[in-house]
C-alpha cells in the first residue's frame, strides 16, 4: 500500500503542480475572504480542467461552509476545499460482479484512449485474484484491435474469443459468454468499437451487444466501463456525456494520469456526469491499473510536503 501511495503521489505530480499551485496562488497573501477570492478560485478550478459546472458547485459549497463555520482566515480555505473535494468524489465503489456464474464487463470508449491496454491490465488483476477470465474481441471494426487484444491475452495467459474483421460484435459477445458458461469462467471482458463518427450506429451496436449478453445472462452486463484518457482534459468530459447517453455507463476507468497536468478532470466527471471513477491508470506496467480511492486521491492532490522539502 505504501508503494502504491508513493506511485500515486508521483503520478499526480503534474496535476498537483497545475491544480494545487493555482489554488495556492488564489489563497496566498490574502488578508480576508471576499468575493474577488471566490471569483479567482472559480477561474482557477475551471482552468484546471475541473469543468464549469463542478467549479461553480465547489465554490458555492465552499462559500456556504465558510459562512456556516464562521471561517474568516484565507489560510483555512485549502483544507476545507480538500474536504469538499473528497465529499464530491464520494465513496470508493468496487466493481459489481455476479454472485454466481460469469460476470460480464463491457468496455467502451473512443479509439486511442488505452481501451485494449486497460482490458489486458484488468484481466491481469482478476487473474491475480485467482479468477478465470475470458476476453471477447468485440471491436471487429479494426483488425489491429483484435491483434492487440490477442497479444494482451497471451501475455496474461487468457483466451481471446474472436471472429474475422468486420464480423458482428454481438456474435463475438455471444460466443464469449457461451464459452465462459460452458468452461465455468468467472469473468468475461468484452471489447467494443470506439468509433464516434455516427452516434446512432454506435448506439444501435452497443444496444445489440447488451441485448445478446442479457439474453444469455439476465442481469448482465454487470458493468459498462468507459475508458477515458486523462490527458485530453475537457474532451474526456464530453466523451463521458456522450457514452453515458448511448451506453448506460456504470463506471469510469481513467488512464494516463501519470503523464498529465489535467487530472482535475476527475472532479468534473464525478461532479457533472455523476458516474463514479472506479479504476485509474498511473503507469505503463501491467500492475499500474488500480482501483480508485477518492480519499487517497484528494489527499495526494493537496500533498505538497515533498515538493516543498
Amino acid at each position: 500500500m505504501v508503494g502504491f501511495l508513493s506511485k500515486l503521489r508521483d503520478s499526480l505530480s503534474k496535476t498537483r503542480e497545475n491544480f494545487t499551485g493555482k489554488i495556492e496562488e488564489v489563497f496566498t497573501g490574502r488578508k480576508r475572504i471576499d468575493e474577488e477570492l471566490y471569483e479567482e478560485l472559480e477561474e482557477a478550478l475551471i482552468s484546471s480542467d475541473v469543468g464549469v459546472a463542478t467549479s461553480v458547485e465547489l465554490v458555492e459549497n465552499l462559500r456556504r461552509e465558510v459562512k456556516n463555520r464562521r471561517i474568516s482566515q484565507p489560510e483555512e480555505l485549502a483544507p476545507l476545499l480538500q474536504e469538499l473535494i473528497t465529499d464530491l468524489l464520494g465513496q470508493e465503489e468496487p466493481l459489481k460482479l455476479a454472485l454466481q456464474g460469469p460476470s460480464v464487463i463491457l468496455i467502451v470508449g473512443v479509439n486511442g484512449v488505452g481501451k485494449t491496454t486497460t482490458i489486458g491490465k484488468l484481466a491481469y488483476q482478476f487473474r491475480q485474484e485467482g479468477k478465470q477470465v475470458i476476453l471477447a474481441a468485440g471491436d471487429t471494426f479494426r483488425a489491429a484491435a483484435i491483434d492487440q487484444l490477442e497479444i494482451w491475452g497471451k501475455r496474461a495467459g487468457i483466451d481471446v474469443i474472436k471472429q474475422r474483421e468486420g464480423a458482428d460484435p454481438a456474435a463475438v459477445a455471444f460466443d464469449a459468454v457461451q464459452a465462459a458458461k460452458s468452461r465455468g469462467m468467472d469473468v468475461v471482458i468484452v471489447d467494443t468499437a470506439g468509433r464516434l463518427h455516427n452516434k446512432v450506429n454506435l448506439m444501435e451496436e452497443l444496444r445489440k451487444v447488451k441485448r445478446v449478453i442479457e439474453r444469455e445472462i439476465p442481469e448482465a452486463p454487470h458493468e459498462v466501463l468507459l475508458v477515458l484518457d486523462a490527458t485530453t482534459g475537457q474532451n474526456a468530459l464530453q466523451q463521458a456525456k456522450l457514452f453515458k447517453e448511448v451506453a448506460g455507463v456504470t463506471g469510469i476507468v481513467l488512464t494516463k494520469l501519470d503523464g498529465t497536468a489535467k487530472g482535475g478532470v476527475v472532479l468534473g466527471i464525478r461532479g457533472e456526469i455523476r458516474i463514479p471513477v472506479k479504476w485509474i491508470g498511473i503507469g505503463e506496467k501491467i500492475e499500474d491499473l488500480r482501483p480508485f480511492n477518492p480519499r487517497e486521491f484528494a489527499a495526494e492532490l493537496f500533498n505538497r510536503s515533498e515538493e516543498e522539502g
